[in-house]
């Protein structure tokens, strides 16, 4: 069995597994004093709220949601369904619809001629496919709404419509633009002749936005809540304050985007250059939580939830080598906790079609017949979903940090998990874990992969999605191991490199 004091072959531990398990591997006397050796300690004192019901959910374009869906609204992609459902057990997930095409899209309008921008046509087709998502999975939707266009009565009209398309009562809000503090700063559509237009001038402040914010919010159907800022960029995030204390309507949330990372930065010394190694490192996930904890106690002071709506691993639609790699989901399930420390009340990780960020790709045949992909960030979803259900409370945790990283759970029924995360890509360690009160075994689940680089052959206990799988279930044979306290109380857990185990009583 595995001690405080020494270990045995885990043939003597792990009585609901055929195989060693990768969190208790066993170490020979000359193998163990090369694992680095770290401690950690889990108190009982709740250091977060409850998870609120339907913190994980997912970010989809307009123009792309019918990838997922399909176009038929009797029979949306079982296999979206069943995977969303996966994340979200008894809950009723919240989506988002939105992302750059909020400004792209628009609902048409007789005798009117839509500015270069608007690109994308809402139908009383879309909406009827929206419409049996959001039914199927019992969701609540937060649609982006156009901004940019600069035109209140194009909002309108959209708002309008898709309340009339999709029902209010699917509705959690609507978030008006995408993004404005990047208008200015990036070009919104060429013409023809390839002349670039901005959606707002350069000058374009917080201020401009929050006068044009209230114009648009008097437009629009008064029963309608409402999301925003939607920023991406801390240096207007700043202005949230006075954003919440403006003479707006109630807000349904705050809403935020982040990611740490940027596809299409060419600079490897950059901090944001989108590598494995600047993927994995503390700044791209605790460094995240942290800059934004002041802003989720700013909206809760003044009664609003904040949901990271926009969330994943790298801009400009990922990075190939990174945003798909193993690396992805130990960072997803690192980060995921972390915003759950600073009391985010939800994240929705975005995804379009051929992102290199996407956490499932979908086929359908023409026998109408759907399969998945499911791409390792989804696996680090799934492992925070197990851990951390609605109604659990994180636990204070005295030891480690940076790459080898401990969270603890006190689920509503009262059960104990704690997630043991090495984000180390060559070294394992050895982790004597000290949990006061507690000395009965502990069941063990590895979430593991060939490498950190590993595009595919991830597993949780075992168990993975089969490539091209036609049920959103985990195939093959679970294993866990169990794990002993030693003579001292403590118990000691191998991690290997790139790796998570939960333990759980």
């Amino acid at each position: 069995m595995l001690a405080s004091t020494c270990l045995m072959p885990v043939a003597a531990s792990a009585a609901t597994s055929k195989s060693p398990h990768p969190a208790v591997r066993a170490h020979d006397a000359y193998a163990l004093p090369v694992l680095p050796l770290a401690t950690a300690s889990i108190t009982g004192n709740a250091v977060s709220q409850p998870l609120p019901s339907g913190y994980l959910g997912f970010s989809f374009e307009y123009s792309a949601l019918h990838e997922y869906t399909g176009r038929d609204p009797d029979a949306i992609n079982p296999m979206l369904l069943g995977l969303i459902r996966l994340l979200n057990p008894g809950q009723s997930p919240v989506l988002r619809i939105g992302g750059n095409s909020s400004d792209d899209t628009w609902w048409p309008m007789p005798g009117v001629i839509p500015p270069g921008g608007l690109n994308y046509a809402l139908t009383k087709g879309w909406l009827r496919v929206t419409q049996a998502l959001a039914s199927d999975l019992s969701a609540k939707l937060i649609m982006g709404l156009n901004l940019e266009a600069n035109r209140p009565a194009l909002t309108a009209a959209e708002a309008r419509a898709i309340i009339q398309g999709v029902g209010l009562s699917h509705i959690a809000a609507m978030e008006i633009g995408n993004e404005p503090d990047l208008y200015g700063q990036f070009i919104w559509y060429g013409n023809r002749i390839h002349q670039a237009f901005s959606g707002r001038p350069p000058t374009y402040s917080f201020a401009d936005y929050l006068s044009q914010f209230t114009q648009w919010d008097a437009v629009l159907p008064p029963d309608v809540p409402l999301a925003g800022p939607a920023f991406s960029s801390l240096n207007w995030l700043v202005n949230l304050p006075t954003f919440l204390s403006s003479e707006n309507r109630h807000l349904a949330y705050v809403t935020f985007h982040r990611y740490p990372l940027r596809g299409c930065e060419t600079n490897t010394a950059a901090s944001d250059y989108a590598s494995i190694p600047n993927l994995l490192a503390d700044t791209s996930s605790a460094g995240q939580a942290a800059a934004i904890a002041p802003y989720v106690a700013d909206a809760h002071a003044a009664g609003v939830p904040f949901r990271l709506d926009e969330l994943n691993s790298a801009a400009c639609t990922g990075k190939a080598g990174v945003s798909d790699t193993f690396a992805s989901a130990l960072w997803m399930l690192d980060t995921l906790f972390n915003m759950a420390s600073v009391e985010v009340d939800g994240v929705n990780i975005h995804t379009l079609p051929k992102a290199a960020y996407e956490p499932f790709a979908f086929s359908e045949s023409h026998a109408g017949v759907w399969s998945a992909d499911v791409r390792p960030d989804y696996y680090g979803m799934l492992m925070f979903a197990d851990a951390d259900p609605p109604g659990s409370r994180l636990l204070s945790v005295n030891g480690t940090n940076g790459l080898l990283k401990v969270w603890a759970v006190r689920t509503p029924s009262g059960h104990l998990n704690v997630v043991v995360l090495n984000k180390d890509t060559t070294s394992p360690y050895l982790l004597n874990l000290s949990i006061p009160g507690t000395h009965a075994p502990l069941t063990s689940l590895a979430m593991s992969a060939p490498s950190a680089t590993a595009t595919s052959g991830v597993t949780i206990g075992g168990q993975s999605f089969a490539a091209g799988t036609r049920t959103p279930t985990l195939a093959g044979t679970k294993h866990t191991g169990t794990v002993q306290p030693g003579a001292l109380g403590a118990y000691q857990i191998s991690v290997p490199a790139a790796s998570a185990v939960m333990l759980s009583n």
